[in-house]
């Protein structure tokens, strides 16, 4: 549900009350569908091979059952669908006011699409960006393509999600093939706060003692970089890198140039190519639950397949983020924000309140 201020910043004109808010939304509703009807490139005429309706069809152009029934469970569905329309325009948006940056490269080659996993029988593809609950929907994905061999995606083992043969990727596709998929299966991503994120995959990649790939990989790296004075054993281990230390290692130039960065911490417009693939939907780890349920939705299976939730006391929070930047210097932290400062506005994310910015 969109916020009052969201509403209103979309063109919605009437006054919030009780009674105006259904008689807003019903108006807004209306307009929206007429609206995104015109927007659609595809229209009514995209023919799932099941006889059933695409993913496409449910999100452009709602079933005739939801224009019949005007009640509340409608006017709910249709500002879900205001909501995803606005953050669609929001990345529009941006990459027209950015395009110097955001379309350096005109074109993109299969190797740029290895993040995008295909769902044949859903008609879905769904980019994902690491340290946004991408394993489990990689788990139901790994549930939606397995054709009966999954039920319950969190019997899957987190480490059996990440295996590249799981799932099948756009790159693997011919070119004839990849093109005909972009237009006509519902392209979906999950985006989060940028230093949040940051912070949650350095929490996960440099204080956790099991990753010893990263700390040989990376840790040795930076700290080689990074480090006065290091140690032999720390030069030798990199297993205790300091979070500084990592914003030093991103925003030095030569780190840009030897290597893209790690899809870790690797920038959500470099991994997904939102200015060049046009996502249907958006989702936000603000509001993974229910908008990782939109998507089971639109793809008809929200009945008997929910996004798996549970409680995680580990998880990255804003608190934490604000704690890790206190030690950054203000001329670190600007150069930071300039690195990710794309999807800062391209998925609306305000400047965080404890930035520094010179």
């Amino acid at each position: 549900m969109p916020t009052k201020a969201g509403l209103f910043h979309a063109g919605v004109c009437c006054q919030w009350n009780s009674t105006a808010n259904v008689c807003c939304l019903f108006l807004t509703s209306l307009r929206f569908l007429s609206s995104v009807m015109r927007r659609n490139p595809f229209g009514v005429d995209i023919c799932c091979r099941k006889g059933s309706r695409s993913p496409l069809q449910e999100l452009y152009n709602p079933t005739q059952r939801s224009l019949e029934r005007v009640s509340p469970p409608w006017l709910e569905l249709s500002s879900t669908a205001v909501l995803h329309q606005m953050r669609r325009d929001q990345v529009t948006d941006t990459c027209r006011a950015n395009s110097a940056t955001s379309r350096k490269r005109r074109v993109l080659t299969p190797s740029d699409l290895k993040h995008l996993v295909v769902d044949e029988d859903h008609e879905l593809i769904y980019c994902y960006v690491p340290k946004v609950a991408c394993t489990n929907w990689k788990r139901l994905m790994m549930v939606l393509t397995g054709r009966g061999k999954y039920s319950d995606p969190m019997q899957i083992p987190a480490n059996e999600a990440h295996v590249s043969a799981n799932l099948k990727t756009l790159n693997q596709y011919s070119i004839p093939e990849i093109n005909h998929r972009l237009k006509s299966y519902m392209k979906f991503l999950f985006v989060r706060e940028p230093f949040e994120r940051l912070v949650s995959a350095y929490r996960n990649k440099f204080t956790q003692k099991y990753n010893t790939s990263f700390h040989k990989r990376y840790g040795t790296k930076i700290i080689k970089r990074q480090r006065k004075n290091a140690t032999q054993e720390a030069l030798r281990k990199g297993d205790d890198v300091k979070f500084e230390e990592f914003v030093a290692y991103l925003i030095d130039p030569h780190t840009q140039r030897e290597e893209p960065f790690n899809e870790h911490w690797q920038t959500v417009y470099s991994l997904c190519h939102p200015c060049h693939i046009h996502y249907d939907l958006v989702g936000k780890y603000e509001t993974l639950e229910e908008d990782s349920n939109y998507v089971l939705q639109l793809a008809g299976v929200g009945s008997y397949l929910k996004f798996p939730t549970y409680a995680k006391s580990t998880r990255t929070t804003d608190e934490m983020t604000t704690e890790f930047f206190q030690n950054i210097s203000s001329e670190h932290q600007t150069q930071l924000y300039e690195v990710y400062k794309l999807d800062f506005l391209m998925f609306n994310y305000s400047v965080p309140s404890y930035l520094k910015l010179e």
